[in-house]
């Protein structure tokens, strides 16, 4: 008899003990990715593009003119 009660103190006790194991609410969901790429991804090369055209034109028309 005495086998049982400690048997079923033990159990009584892990029972409780996973049950406050459990937490209270889910963690929130994860916010959704943003959609496609960064804006600011190629400002410096695209710079630097603009920049060398700008310098193209400018010697080709000079060039032209003299």
């Amino acid at each position: 008899m005495q086998n049982k009660n400690m048997l079923a103190s033990i159990l009584f006790f892990f029972v409780g003990f996973m049950s406050m194991a459990q937490g209270a609410t889910p963690p929130p969901p994860m916010p959704p990715p943003p959609p496609g790429l960064p804006i600011d991804g190629g400002i410096a090369l695209l710079f630097l593009f603009a920049l060398g055209f700008g310098i193209y034109k400018a010697h080709k028309i000079s060039k032209k003119i003299a």
